[in-house]
């Protein structure tokens, strides 16, 4: 019995660790995808690159961490979660910040970035993974906003202590530093993961063509494609012009407000379980989320000159419930059988990361075009209507999405 008690904890304690660290992972995920803009300013005095390079450099990441998607998809149903991470997180995470130290020219920046993006690929539909075969599919949307939460935490430390860290150690070495930290993540993630069961061999090879079969997913991909693109492109783009052409706002105004965005999209990740519950499933919680983004987006529309102070509690409002993701998630896992959670997920996931990509890229000509026809506080209202309008497409397909059933059927 004291052995059988003492394997029991050594299991516990190793199923904890690998929950470690894979929130780990993600959070470096979400550091790599918002660390750049800190680093502007060193990064165009000493590598040359200009604000264009780096918005290339970004949109880089977006593009890589898509297109990697599906592929991961395929590993993640073949060769479990594991090694998954662990391999794409040492090989392209550590390896994209070791050329982002050694980086003397702006294309060197492009080919770290793109590395990063590869490397941070499975980092959130790995643990997802797990979630979908290992638990209830009820506790689904709650374990993933967990996740996001705890892992979006990545994100506030790409800003401010990211500056501090530079300031005491220089760009260079702290570089170094995050590869030595990725490489550990990766290799933690190796040594405590568990996978779940493999398939047996009665179950079907997944394709994409299954997946596009599922009629519940059909309705559910627009606002897929938009939800998550939304808070992300104002809170990492549009923000911070907004509240200095607009309203007057310095840098420590414009810190503080973005700031408390994102603290509220943290917040709203952690909610988003007891929302599902309180409504009575993810569904209904998506459309209370969603319906609120559009009543926001809407005054920003009609008021874009409201009072800073205004302005912030819009901002802390749609960053909260603009993180309905893992609920958009809990919900298209319902429609998803045992053979294609991986690829079915990842699709999911590349409908969203792609969403960002597409109307980030797509709201600069807008804006320059409304900026020059417009004044300042109309031409950010019309750039507003710009992310208003398929949001509330998407949100109205949404309503022609069933509910997902207890048990995902097979593709027809």
């Amino acid at each position: 019995m004291p052995q059988r008690a003492a394997g029991e904890r050594r299991v516990v304690v190793m199923l904890k660790a690998g929950l470690v660290s894979l929130v780990l992972a993600y959070m470096l995920s979400q550091f790599y995808r918002a660390f750049l803009a800190v680093l502007a300013p060193v990064l165009q005095d000493q590598v040359g690159a200009g604000p264009g390079d780096l918005a290339l450099s970004s949109g880089l990441w977006f593009i890589a961490f898509a297109a990697m998607q599906l592929p991961v998809g395929a590993a993640l149903d073949r060769f479990g979660p594991r090694r998954t991470v662990a391999w794409l997180m040492g090989l392209g995470g550590a390896g994209g910040a070791v050329v982002f130290a050694l980086a003397t020219a702006p294309w060197h920046l492009h080919v770290a970035m793109t590395l990063l993006g590869i490397g941070c690929s499975p980092a959130l539909m790995g643990p997802y993974y797990i979630f979908a075969r290992e638990y209830p599919q009820a506790a689904f949307g709650a374990l993933a906003g967990m996740l996001v939460g705890f892992g979006s935490l990545g994100n506030i430390l790409g800003a401010s202590p990211l500056v501090w860290v530079i300031e005491a150690a220089g760009w260079r070495q702290t570089l170094w530093g995050l590869a030595a930290v990725t490489l550990g993540v990766a290799a933690l993630v190796l040594a405590a993961v568990r996978d779940p069961a493999r398939l047996g061999a009665g179950h079907p090879q997944g394709s994409i063509g299954q997946i596009l079969r599922l009629r519940g997913l059909w309705f559910i991909l627009p606002l897929f494609g938009v939800n998550y693109a939304v808070t992300a492109a104002i809170r990492g783009l549009w923000a911070a012009p907004w509240l200095t052409e607009v309203h007057g706002a310095d840098a420590t105004q414009i810190g503080r407000v973005t700031l408390a965005m994102g603290l509220a999209m943290v917040a709203g990740s952690f909610a988003v379980g007891p929302a599902a519950r309180l409504a009575g499933g993810a569904r209904r919680a998506v459309m209370i989320f969603s319906a609120v983004m559009i009543a926001v987006m809407g005054v920003m529309v009609l008021q874009p000159t409201l009072p800073l102070a205004v302005v912030t509690v819009l901002l802390v409002v749609l960053g909260f419930f603009g993180s309905a993701y893992p609920l958009l998630m809990a919900h298209g896992r319902g429609f998803l059988p045992p053979h294609l959670v991986g690829r079915g997920m990842t699709f999911l996931n590349m409908m969203s990361i792609g969403g960002v990509g597409v109307m980030q890229f797509a709201s600069r000509p807008v804006y320059a075009a409304a900026q020059g026809a417009y004044p300042p506080a109309q031409a950010f209202a019309m750039l507003w209507l710009f992310f208003l309008i398929p949001l509330a497409i998407g949100f109205l397909l949404y309503f022609l999405t069933p509910e997902a059933p207890a048990h995902a059927p097979d593709p027809d």
